[in-house]
């Protein structure tokens, strides 16, 4: 067994062990390159068929490549995918625009709010990474969210010898994180490897590639000859440049970050 599969053999088990604790189970798709990896384990874990929902928040402002590769891999994977949108502040026009906080909390975190309460999930499984964000770091591979979304980090349930709590009480739900173990570098070798599809933003058009996609006004590329995976594998073993430089810095400052979190955003 080499290096990725000892990462990939750890996170089909968490996979698997958190179907088995709660079969009102989703898997959160950003359809970034984290998520579509954690897909590709989910679709092993289950020798092609996923026996629960992908939930995709769709804020309506992603990348037009974001839409159509969702179109493409839910017929092509036949996945049972739940669009999750906020359709009253989206009629009432929020946009990234004015207050990027605002529109996150609105348009993320209380859009999964609801769709998590219209289909009964107990628990999500996410595609974070520790080495992301300082506060993604401070996460649990099982991770219980208050049935307000609250985490309250400084008390979090302790993680010994791969045993995992998953003990709630009714309306609480919790997060799921199989990848907290791997690196980008170790995503972008595994995606090689297994020939994993992903959106072509990554690669770089004209001296620039996005590191790191979401919604298209929150999102820059940044300054990149990476064209292929053998290069961007290349580039990341010596850039000195964050993952998530490309992102609106606003709500990448860690406090922000911190709050959003502690409300219940991914």
């Amino acid at each position: 067994m080499d290096y990725l599969d000892s990462l990939e053999s750890k996170t089909i088990y968490i996979i698997r062990e958190a179907y088995a604790q709660f079969r009102k189970l989703g898997l959160l798709w950003s359809i970034g390159k984290d998520s579509t990896t954690l897909l590709w384990m989910a679709r092993k874990a289950f020798f092609g068929k996923i026996p629960f929902p992908i939930i995709h928040i769709d804020t309506g402002y992603k990348f037009t490549e974001i839409y159509k590769f969702r179109q493409m891999y839910a017929k092509e994977w036949m996945l049972d995918v739940i669009i999750s949108k906020n359709f009253r502040q989206l009629e009432k026009g929020l946009c990234p625009k004015n207050n990027k906080f605002r529109c996150c909390n609105a348009l993320k975190t209380e859009a999964l709010k609801q769709t998590l309460l219209k289909h009964g999930l107990k628990a999500l499984l996410l595609g974070i990474r520790r080495d992301e964000h300082g506060v993604r770091a401070k996460e649990r591979y099982f991770s219980p969210r208050n049935q307000n979304f609250k985490w309250d980090y400084l008390h979090q349930p302790i993680e010994l010898w791969d045993l995992f709590s998953s003990s709630i009480k009714e309306k609480e739900h919790f997060r799921i994180h199989p990848l907290l173990h791997w690196r980008e570098i170790d995503i972008w070798r595994y995606i090689k490897r297994e020939k994993i599809p992903v959106v072509g933003l990554y690669f770089s058009r004209f001296g620039k590639r996005y590191r790191s996609i979401g919604c298209e006004p929150c999102c820059k590329a940044v300054r990149s000859k990476a064209d292929t995976i053998n290069k961007i594998i290349k580039e990341l073993s010596t850039t000195k440049i964050s993952e998530r430089y490309g992102r609106a810095q606003d709500k990448e400052d860690p406090n922000t970050m911190q709050k959003l979190r502690s409300l219940g955003y991914m």
